[in-house]
């Protein structure tokens, strides 16, 4: 019987078809903060942005009657772009679900890789609605179902990633950081790991709003969380794939490093502003978990930058939740006499680089006291702290709300 590294190597030969080998580059900036040696295997720079090309194309070139065949998927992002670009290469046809909500761009870029090749279908306002009417398609229709994590021929297509990796370094590395959504791409490059470099330690990324991975090795099994955080798109994922979790069931949680989505937000912008790396939130994982992964230091690091599709109308969220984390930006709510003075009095407790970024004040006539609710920048998380102290010293009443998620979800 073939060895799954035997077929990864077939699938990366087939795969040439397409797209050279992305590129796996030491980061000088990130091997200086951590004391290692940091590569970064850029999966942002395929084609379609993300490693999920790979995985749609190997198992699209395994159907029988490949050129004829019709091809059916529901994704709102990256699988969606790799399958219109597969079909697009083999000249098969592809229906393409996507929910109602799905930003105007990705809809595009989706139609453009696909030239006339894929019919996109909008529906459905939530993902499982947009799912559930693609598989009652798929199968009505007798056409072949894509899905993007579990199935066997997209976990060896997602393999090939650290096959280019052992080939481009050389050697093993001494640990591989893997971005986790529905686990398609850890179960393809752990299972290769182990056959060609089981000495190489593993560790996994999930954001804190979507730890499906980290939940099923708790449990024993594959568990659908509550609720999600959607903000990292292409890895907040419900519930892991049932295959893939029969691959990386043999970790332990403490393996599964959680990432909190406004940390994910100042990662980016480092990358970005330092690096010139424009990283979509799921490809900033892998980087972002480097801080929580002790005794770093003189290792050999592979990062999986698993995507790059950013949309750049996004970038004002992502700075401010970069800022709150950082504690360069807070927001309070105030409780203020209503007497002439009253603002001015607390204006000159600002320091000379703190910024105000927000205001808003409702007057009430008929009460003593009212509530302005106001957003603070600054140059040094020290100086909110002085503000705050000088707060309590003048007996102004106030609410931090940075970190409240109800009140700053409706009022920020």
């Amino acid at each position: 019987m073939e060895n799954f590294a035997a077929s990864v190597r077939q699938a990366e030969v087939a795969l040439r078809d397409l797209f050279e080998p992305t590129p796996l580059q030491k980061n000088d900036h990130l091997s200086a903060k951590y004391g290692a040696e940091i590569w970064l295997k850029r999966e942002d720079l395929t084609p379609v942005r993300s490693y999920k090309l790979r995985g749609a194309f190997n198992a699209m070139r395994k159907v029988a009657d490949g050129a004829s065949g019709h091809f059916v998927c529901a994704s709102a992002g990256n699988h969606a772009q790799g399958m219109a670009f597969a079909c697009r290469h083999f000249g098969t046809r592809g229906t393409i679900f996507m929910p109602v909500t799905t930003p105007r761009q990705k809809i595009d870029k989706t139609r453009i890789f696909g030239g006339g090749a894929v019919e996109i279908v909008l529906t459905g306002d939530y993902f499982d609605q947009t799912l559930a009417a693609a598989q009652e398609f798929a199968t009505a229709q007798r056409a072949n179902f894509l899905s993007p994590f579990d199935d066997p021929d997209i976990i060896e297509g997602q393999a090939t990633v650290g096959l280019e990796c052992l080939n481009q370094l050389g050697g093993a590395p001494d640990l591989v950081v893997l971005p986790v959504g529905g686990g398609g791409l850890a179960a393809g490059v752990t299972r290769l790991l182990g056959e060609l470099a089981p000495a190489t330690g593993v560790a996994f990324a999930e954001p804190m709003g979507g730890d499906s991975l980290r939940a099923a090795l708790a449990a024993g099994q594959p568990v659908t969380l509550n609720k999600i955080d959607n903000f990292v798109d292409g890895a907040a994922v419900a519930r892991i794939g049932e295959l893939p979790f029969g691959a990386l069931r043999r970790f332990k949680p403490e393996q599964v490093l959680l990432a909190p989505e406004d940390r994910i937000c100042a990662t980016m912008l480092e990358m970005l502003n330092i690096e010139g790396i424009v990283l979509e939130p799921a490809g900033a994982l892998a980087i972002d978990v480097l801080q929580d992964i002790p005794d770093l230091a003189g290792k050999r690091v592979v990062c999986i930058c698993s995507g790059g599709n950013f949309d750049f109308e996004r970038l004002p969220e992502v700075k401010e939740r970069a800022q709150r984390f950082s504690g360069l930006k807070r927001y309070f709510i105030l409780r203020m006499p209503q007497r002439p003075g009253a603002l001015r009095d607390f204006l000159q407790l600002l320091g000379p680089d703190d910024d105000v970024a927000r205001f808003e004040y409702l007057k009430k006539s008929a009460r003593n006291f009212g509530s302005i609710l106001i957003g603070i920048e600054t140059s040094q998380p020290e100086n909110l702290d002085r503000l705050r102290d000088k707060l309590e010293q003048n007996g102004i009443g106030y609410r931090d709300i940075t970190r409240d998620p109800v009140l700053a979800e409706f009022l920020i």
